[in-house]
Order: C-alpha cells, then structure tokens, then sequence
C-alpha cells in the first residue's frame, strides 16, 4: 500500500510540474499574444495619425496653391478691365460735353427764333457764331464692339484629372515591405524624463550598444524605411534589455596617464623618457567570443617598446605587455606571443588606427568541469585586426582563463586610445 501511495504522490507531483509548465508556457504564449496586439494597434495608431498629418498639410498646401493661382487670375483680369474701360470713359466725358453743348445751343437757337425783331438779328448773328464754333459736323468715333477686349476665363478641365490620378495613387500602408535602412534607440527603463537616443543608423540589421551600465533595464525600439522613402515608418513595441558585462574601463591612478569622466579613454600625458608602467584595465573584463577594440584618437612618437593588447593578469611594474602571458601589438605593427615577436607583422599604428582582438578557446586536452584553474593544457585561438589585415595564432596559456585584462603603454606623450 504504501509503494502505491508513493507512485501516486509521484505521479500527482509530476502532474502538477506538468501542469506548472503548461501553464507557463501558456502564460508567455498569452504575453506574446498581447504583444503582437499591441504592434498591431500601436503601429496602426501611428500610421493613422501620419496619414491624416500629411494629408491634412497637404491639403492645406493645395488650397494655398490654388488661392495662390486664383489671386494672380482676378488680378490679369482686373488690369485688363482697367486698361479697357479708361478709354472708353474717355469716350463717354467727350460725347456727354458735346451733348452738353448741343443742348445749350438748341435753347439758344430756339430762344432766337422767338425774339423780338429788335433782338432777332443780334442773337440770330451770336447763334451762327457758336454753332460753327462747336463744329456741328464733326461726331467723335465710338470703338466698335469687336475692337474693345471681351475677357473670358480659360479653364483646363485636366487639372482635375490629373490630380485625381495622382491623389489616387498617392501614398499606400503596408503591413510589411523591404527595409533599405535601420534607426535604434534607445533609453533607460522607468525614467519617464529620460529622451530615446539614437544608438544607430544604417542598411545592417544588427548593432552592438555600448557604454551601457550592467544590471540596468533599457528600452529598444527600432524603425525603418524602403529603398528612396525618407518617411521612416511607426516605431515598433518597445523591447526591454539589460547587460551582465561591466563596461571596459581603464585602471584610474596610473602613472603618466589621463582618463576621461568614463575611463574608456586613456591619454598618455607623461612626455619624459623616464619609466612609465602599463595602464592596465580595471577588471579582467574581456571575455572570450567578444570583440575588443582599441581606437586611436590622437597619435604621439612611435617606439618598438609601445603595446596594445590583452594579458591574464595585471602584472605590477611591467613597463610593456611585450611579456610573458599577454599577447599585444606595438605601434610599429610588430606582433607579440608571450613576450616573443611573431614573423607576421600588420600595419603600423596612426592616428585614426581600430586594433580589434577576437579570442576563441581551444583545449589541447579535456580540463577538468569542477575547476576552470587547474590544469596547463589550455590555449586560446587569437585573431588581430589593424587597417586591412589580421592575424591568427594559438596563445598558450599557463591556467584556464574565461575573462582577461586589456592594457596598453606609450613611451611618448600625445597619444590616445578609447577602448570598447
């Protein structure tokens, strides 16, 4: 009874496991869900409000235009009309004073006729005289109608067509199409102050951040746009990241150098030939399967003893990584393998120089799971990148190292080198 009792407690924990795991599963299923409605919606949103934007600008833009064009007709029409008209009052002032005068000369004459004989001759005579004055024959010319303009107002019926046509056509919503380019941003989660940033933008689909603080939320959104749009579509659902990584740091309080408010910049002060050791960085914190860069900012005197590079320890008093257990690259391109220099050489360092490394773990022999530090037969595959070419090689090392330290040093001043 009791073997029975056992199998059923079990059976009924592994029922409940099960049914834990179900539920779970089912809860990210119901997350994803809710995320795919809120894209949906969220970039529907946005599409709507850009539509109606631009449309709304553009139309604003076309009644302007046609204001505009409306103005300039009624103004020709107007200069029209004012040249045209103006000779025709003219017309019209010298026909009303000749009618003007004929009717004074009419009561005149009339007033003569009716006189006395005493008075008939002098008036008769008065009469006479002012009417061959006024010219009684001579009858000013009237513009005929076919001389004067007749203003009419020619509209192109095409117009409507043609804006039809292209308004028809005008603009379109995707559900998806081909990105040609990218832009990320990004800012800190929960800081509702806080402004996204851009960290990219560019035609690759993925990009490293950097200068990031470990253990903090940040949030990522991404949007894009086709080939020859300079519209950038609606920003996708915000995604939340964080970084475990501590960010590459320099070592502060090192002799004959500065570092910057970050300490991801290290300059080389210290112009005196006199012993300057390496500026190491603060933690061991490189890890296998990144990639490490060192840039150059500014350029001061080269020296053969210069080095650039990554070590397993921190060597106090060390005045070069040209050393055992550190691999590195002097400013005159020669490359160093514990302390000895490889046949292989890469171009010279200058300013504006990317020094990359890249690390792969190789095991000679199987090391031991419960203790990463015991053990000699452990080698790491090394690639070193400066300007155009690299180098590959296997780097011995005496321990099992999942993180090392990085470090440079300068026998002259002026140099200066950000390390991400």
């Amino acid at each position: 009874m009791s073997v029975e009792v056992d199998l059923l407690l079990q059976e009924a924990k592994e029922s409940i496991e099960a049914a834990q795991n179900y539920r779970s599963e089912l809860q990210q299923r119901l997350h994803g869900l809710n995320q795919a409605r809120k894209q949906v919606r969220g970039s529907s949103g946005q599409a709507r409000e850009v539509l109606r934007r631009h449309f709304t600008e553009l139309q604003g833009a076309a009644t302007r235009l046609l204001t505009e064009r409306l103005t300039a007709l009624l103004a020709e029409v107007d200069a029209i009309e004012a040249d045209s008209v103006k000779p025709l009052d003219d017309c019209q002032s010298l026909i009303e004073h000749g009618v003007g005068q004929a009717d004074e000369l009419l009561r005149e004459g009339e007033a003569a006729l009716r006189c006395g004989l005493g008075e008939k001759e002098d008036k008769l005579g008065s009469f006479t005289k002012k009417a061959m004055h006024i010219q009684l024959d001579s009858l000013p010319e009237v513009p005929a109608l076919v001389d004067v303009p007749s203003v009419s107002a020619q509209l192109d019926d095409s117009l409507l067509g043609l804006l039809r046509d292209r308004v028809s056509r005008h603009g379109s919503v995707d559900e998806d199409f081909a990105a040609a380019d990218y832009r990320l941003q990004y800012r800190r989660s929960g800081s509702g102050g806080s402004q996204y940033e851009d960290a990219y933008i560019g035609r690759d689909s993925e990009f490293l951040v950097l200068h990031l603080d470990p253990h903090t939320d940040y949030l990522f959104r991404v949007c894009a746009r086709g080939e020859g749009r300079t519209e950038w579509s609606p920003w996708s659902i915000p995604q939340t990241g964080y970084t475990t990584l501590a960010p590459h740091e320099w070592c502060p309080g090192t002799e004959g150098y500065i570092l910057s408010s970050r300490r991801n910049i290290a300059m080389r002060n210290d112009s005196s030939q006199s012993r300057c050791p390496v500026l190491y960085s603060k933690a061991p914190t490189y890890f296998c399967g990144q990639t490490l860069t060192f840039k150059i900012s500014a350029a001061g005197q080269t020296d053969r003893r210069d080095s650039l590079g990554v070590c397993v320890d921190s060597q106090k008093g060390a005045e070069s990584l040209q050393r055992d257990q550190a691999v590195c690259i002097s400013t005159n391109g020669a490359v160093f393998v514990n302390g000895k220099e490889m046949t292989n050489q890469l171009p010279g360092i200058a300013l504006g120089s990317a020094v990359t490394f890249d690390m792969e773990v190789v095991n000679l022999f199987p090391i031991s799971n419960n203790n990463l530090s015991e053990g000699s037969n452990f080698k790491l595959r090394v690639t070193i990148g400066s300007g155009n070419r690299e180098v590959v090689f296997d780097w011995l090392v005496d321990q099992a190292v999942d993180c090392l330290f990085f470090g440079c040093s300068f026998v002259h001043s002026g140099w200066k080198v950000l390390v991400f």
